[in-house]
């Protein structure tokens, strides 16, 4: 695939690229509330009832899974051009990262393009900062960042800011078949559950817990780099926005958190660069190197991290 820095920032064609069909809008709203109510009433479920082993191994399991086909997928690969690989792998990526049920990969990748085009400025889709600075501002900045923003009907103009996806049939493809791949994120560890345990509770209980609950954390473990991380946390690289690092999020973001040299240094395929900086992504990446599954991955060294860290 071509690498891509940034977006192409033709001033000739719009930010915005129509709207979501209704029906398209109206699952967003599902699918933003419902994991978190499920999250909710998991509580009473996880005392005494309802949670097994094979629910929380097949929990770690699709999360880690989903997680890294946003993380290794659609965030670093696609939408910035870290590394290189072969068309089977790249399907791969883009399967995993739409079964995360962020949307689909088009809107995905256009999105964060744009984010990154206007970092904390006005044209970016979920800055924190865009109200201002006092608290009643900076609170609407927050809910904005972290959910408002996903339920904005208007879509980022695709053929602006992600032309090469669109250029691709097997990217077209994934990308309208988002809706039964959303529905086998669900359904699969459902099937799994149930014949695991030889039940039809099997089934049920790995449904909540592998599915829904799993696909809340997930989304607010991803949502959580959109806000908290242009808010508080660690600066020590020079970037243009407020991008920042929080480390209580590294391991469940899979290394998204160290968001403040990504945006420095945005192709790079690691973000966590400091001692104790946990990038499982960019192990992943590194495994698909050596397994010869990557290549030309633009793999940050000495002399460049120093360049973008503060004076």
């Amino acid at each position: 695939m071509a690498e891509i820095a940034a977006p192409p920032q033709s001033q000739s064609k719009p930010l915005l690229g129509g709207k979501r069909p209704l029906a398209a809008h109206v699952s967003v709203y599902v699918f933003v509330i419902v994991p978190p109510l499920a999250l909710l009433v998991a509580i009473p479920f996880a005392w005494g009832w309802g949670l097994g082993w094979h629910d929380v191994v097949l929990a770690v399991m699709f999360y880690v899974i989903t997680c890294l086909g946003v993380t290794v997928g659609f965030h670093r690969y696609f939408t910035h051009g870290s590394f290189k690989t072969g068309r089977w792998v790249r399907i791969a990526l883009a399967v995993t990262g739409s079964m995360a049920v962020q949307g689909p990969i088009l809107h995905w990748v256009a999105d964060h393009r744009r984010h990154h085009a206007f970092a904390d400025r006005e044209g970016d889709p979920h800055s924190p900062w865009l109200f201002g600075t006092g608290p009643a501002a900076l609170l609407r900045g927050f809910w904005h960042a972290h959910l408002g923003w996903v339920l904005a009907r208007e879509l980022t103009n695709q053929r602006r800011f992600a032309p090469d996806l669109m250029a691709d049939r097997d990217m077209r493809v994934v990308h309208r078949l988002f809706g039964p791949l959303t529905v086998a994120t669900l359904a699969l560890p459902a099937v799994l559950g149930g014949l695991l345990t030889w039940s039809g509770w099997g089934a049920v209980t790995a449904f909540f817990w592998a599915g829904l609950v799993r696909v809340a954390v997930l989304h607010h473990v991803t949502w959580s780099v959109n806000s908290i991380c242009h808010m508080i946390g660690d600066r020590p690289f020079a970037a243009r926005d407020r991008s920042t690092n929080v480390w209580p999020l590294a391991i469940l973001s899979m290394g998204e958190s160290w968001h403040n040299l990504h945006h420095a240094d945005p192709t790079s395929a690691r973000h966590g660069v400091r001692r104790g900086e946990i990038d499982i992504s960019a192990r992943v990446i590194r495994i698909l190197e050596l397994l010869r599954l990557a290549h030309d991955v633009r793999w940050p060294d000495a002399a460049r991290i120093s360049r973008f860290r503060k004076a």
